[in-house]
């Protein structure tokens, strides 16, 4: 089992284990070679590749690597990808009190070798504690850091002898931010913006797995083939931007933009949803692109989706210019509503980094802006948590009117797309200067901001100013 903020989440297959505690290997026994077994070897090196930041940990958990495994050592592999990326912080604390000199720096190897045992031995107690202390002994040999194993079977050994600490009456915020595996200064943006029990709520929400969907009438039943695949988030946004297309009249054909369109669920929710309009859906990486036209290959409505790569923030050319009724501008963003999905993230993001998106989201949004007919409807979102990357991007637009969120909701319950307790859970709590703000562990499913916002005046086109440089694998 994976016990995981207090819950317990089955980790049903242990078969590798059992086969190292019975004395079978891999590898023969007297050869010399390092006994791993093949879910924590694959574990070892997708960890390695996410922290020299060679790849995305969901992109590896479905790659070649995890293919080639077992169904049991692929459960496994994921298990500790996703544990060890979660916990990560704490257990890095946990490790360094039991070092001799706490200040010093480990190799890489042997970090990585060490987080996995103690992820091992604390989080998964169908993992016998000899299966999991030995082979992060020989992790170290098999990444060429033989001096190093001493030293990891005495930590590891310490670590399982330990008594486990006891729950505190009261955590300050630094205490619950690195108990709970995240980074100190943005767990105290959120305390700052939300308020410390929401903080906590958000971490917690963090170091779980992510559920299956619970905000829309399809929970717990068979999805239909007809609905693209994806988080719920992701889909309430979809639905709100469709729901939002302006009435217009007669005769005359909606066009509709998603300008940031890649992986494509959210294109494909609004083509399913607003029959014979013409979606175009662009991206700004050629290679996202192609894979979201793979993924339309599945949808007979996709049909009316028109596909190309472009680059949002660039000014018009009036020579050659199309407005559109319906713009989703889901810019790419930091990130920091999806931790649970993307534990990574909270290793790789600085301060810096947040208002180095908000430069890139206001020259998006801006650009976008200009391509919205007069009367239209643009829906700006993103999956993060920071102010800088929401409110205060909005702000900086002029010629726009926010209209309320609340009515978009009611619209959707009305029409069964969302059932009417999570609607009416969503306007008490989720609605924020007329604006959705979910949150994870508030709400059943990561934090997102959207914002739908209409076109009022006819300002002339412009070019954007100081467009910043474009970083095309970033996800949003």
């Amino acid at each position: 089992m994976s016990k995981v903020a207090g819950k317990r989440v089955s980790g049903k297959n242990v078969s590798s284990d059992q086969a190292v505690s019975r004395g079978q290997a891999n590898i023969p026994k007297g050869s010399g070679a390092p006994r791993v077994s093949p879910g924590r070897r694959v574990a070892f090196e997708l960890l390695t590749l996410v922290v020299d930041r060679k790849g995305h940990s969901d992109e590896l958990l479905h790659s070649a690597r995890t293919e080639a495994l077992s169904p049991e050592d692929r459960n496994l592999t994921t298990a500790l990808v996703m544990g060890v990326l979660r916990w990560q912080i704490a257990l890095d604390v946990r490790v360094r009190t039991l070092l001799e000199r706490p200040e010093q720096r480990l190799a890489e190897p042997v970090a990585i070798a060490l987080r996995l045992g103690a992820f091992q031995l604390l989080h998964m107690d169908r993992i016998p504690a000899h299966a999991a202390l030995s082979e992060s002994v020989e992790i170290c040999k098999l990444a060429n850091q033989p001096h190093a194993a001493g030293m990891v079977n005495a930590i590891l050994r310490k670590m399982a002898a330990a008594q486990k600490p006891g729950t505190r009456i009261f955590e300050s915020v630094p205490a619950f931010a690195e108990r709970l595996g995240h980074p100190r200064w943005l767990v105290e943006r959120w305390s700052a913006e939300y308020g410390r029990d929401v903080a906590l709520a958000i971490c917690e929400a963090g170091q779980q797995e992510p559920t299956a969907g619970e905000m829309f009438p399809e929970a717990g039943g068979v999805l239909p083939q007809t609905l693209p695949l994806m988080d719920d988030g992701s889909r309430l946004v979809a639905e709100l931007a469709a729901v939002a297309m302006p009435s217009r009249e007669e005769g005359v054909a909606a066009a509709l933009w998603d300008c940031c369109a890649a992986p494509g669920g959210k294109s494909l929710m609004l083509a399913l949803r607003s029959p014979g309009v013409g979606i175009v859906a662009t991206d700004i990486s050629s290679r996202r692109l192609a894979q979201m036209e793979t993924r339309f290959e599945h949808y007979a409505y996709a049909s009316t989706i028109e596909c190309s790569v472009n680059d949002a923030t660039q000014a018009v050319d009036s020579k050659d210019f199309r407005r559109f009724n319906l713009i989703l501008c889901d810019v790419p963003c930091s990130g920091t509503g999806t931790l649970a999905r993307n534990p990574e993230i909270r290793h790789q993001l600085g301060v810096e980094d947040i208002a180095r998106q908000a430069e890139r989201q206001r020259a998006i949004l801006h650009g976008a802006f200009q391509r919205l007919a007069p009367g239209g409807r643009l829906v700006y979102s993103t999956c993060s948590l920071e102010p800088e990357e929401n409110e205060r991007v909005v702000e900086t637009l002029a010629g726009a009117r926010r209209l309320p969120i609340g009515g978009f909701l009611g619209k959707l319950a009305s029409a069964g797309v969302l059932e009417e307790d999570v609607a009416s859970h969503l306007l008490t709590t989720a609605v924020r200067d007329g604006a959705l703000r979910t949150l994870p562990g508030v709400h059943r499913c990561d934090g997102f901001y959207a914002v739908v916002l209409e076109r009022v005046d006819e300002s002339p086109l412009v070019s954007i100013p100081n467009r910043p440089r474009m970083i095309t694998e970033e996800r949003g």
